[in-house]
């Protein structure tokens, strides 16, 4: 969860003065303070990109005309932030993420205007390869050169033990973006965006060791609203193979096969689930540790549709995809879950949904 006060938490559950705050970054180097009406931030872990927003403004005005305007608003980057106003002259602000600025439409005469955008990952997934391009190295140092080939200024934070990887050539036409999350699975890592527009290479947590960041409880003075449980085996793996072959290395073929070992699990390997694996290869992996790093990456996602959750509650805008909650429904049933995408809003009011996965009954 983003950093914010204790003050800000206990405040989500009470009445409060919501603020927002929408810049405009124009590439002419201005910097418009957007008076809005509404719009949202959406955040999915499971989308390539993984913020979106659409912003909704009353003045026509921006809606480009000239070729100045044009060439002034394609390339611009939205700067979107959610937080309280306290109400005794101080607020605070959690940032939702840093956009591309994609779309501008409406009424020209009258409004209003919906801008769209992405976040800067898509400028990194747009610029496809125009010649073979080969990444080799560390993890963080591959990852960190395919950002900054797109975006020369992005700042890249590694919070992996970084690890060496083997050589991987990428064709004409191939999406740098894929490439960044093939060789962060080397380390069982991903690669995203942050609310503050800086790329992340990090593991997603444990469910069962991290620490839950917010409560959601169906009690006097919580933030529940409502929730709802659910099981599938559609599209459910629970093993991987993850295998490595680097001929341009000429290292040894290596791989590991990754598995739902817990007897207490739905889809453990050895139980009436069945046996129902996947499976991934890449050059990257050179070493059965760094295909064990795969394989156990795609071994959580894999398992991820077997369990999960819808949980609409008061919004808190400084979740992130990854989050452990511990959530109490109404019938005093507890369960951890962990966040996997969630929508929020830009107006005041509005149910606050939080797509989860890999719920879990909580002692």
């Amino acid at each position: 969860m983003y950093p914010v006060s204790d003050r800000f938490i206990a405040q989500l559950a009470e009445s409060h003065r919501v603020a927002t705050q929408v810049e405009l970054f124009l590439t002419n180097g201005r910097v418009v303070d957007l008076e809005h009406t509404g719009g949202s931030v959406t955040v999915d872990r499971g989308q390539a990109i993984r913020r979106t927003c659409t912003v909704t403004i009353a003045d026509p005005a921006l809606i480009p005309r000239t070729p100045a305007d044009q060439l002034a608003t394609y390339g611009a980057r939205l700067r979107i932030s959610r937080g309280i106003d306290y109400g005794d002259g101080s607020s605070e602000l959690v940032p939702l993420g840093v956009f591309r600025l994609d779309s501008v439409d409406g009424d020209v005469s009258e409004g209003p205007v919906t801008l769209a955008g992405k976040d800067l990952s898509a400028i990194v997934a747009d610029d496809k390869f125009t010649s073979p391009y080969t990444a080799t190295g560390t993890v963080v140092g591959a990852v960190t050169a395919l950002i900054q080939r797109s975006i020369p200024d992005a700042g890249v934070l590694g919070q992996i033990t970084d690890q060496p990887i083997g050589k991987r050539t990428f064709d004409v036409e191939a999406d740098p973006w894929a490439g960044c999350q093939e060789i962060a699975a080397a380390a069982g890592a991903e690669v995203y965006a942050n609310a503050d527009g800086t790329f992340v290479i990090a593991t997603l947590p444990d469910l069962l060791t991290a620490t839950p960041v917010w409560a959601v409880e169906a009690t006097e003075g919580g933030v529940y609203i409502s929730g709802n449980r659910a099981m599938t085996s559609d599209g459910v793996h629970n093993g991987v193979l993850a295998r490595g072959e680097n001929t341009s290395e000429n290292t040894a073929p290596v791989s590991y096969l990754a598995t739902d070992d817990d007897p207490t699990s739905p889809t453990y390997w050895s139980g009436p689930f069945g046996r129902r694996p996947m499976f991934y290869s890449s050059s990257t992996l050179t070493t059965v540790n760094a295909c064990a790093q795969a394989a156990n990456l795609k071994l959580a996602a894999g398992k991820a549709p077997n369990a999960s959750g819808d949980i609409s509650s008061l919004p808190n805008p400084a979740l992130e995809p990854g989050d452990v909650l511990r959530v109490m429904h109404e019938d005093g049933s507890r369960e951890l879950h962990q966040v996997a995408s969630f929508s929020v809003p830009l107006d005041v009011g509005g149910n606050f949904p939080i797509s989860t996965i890999s719920a879990k009954e909580d002692a």
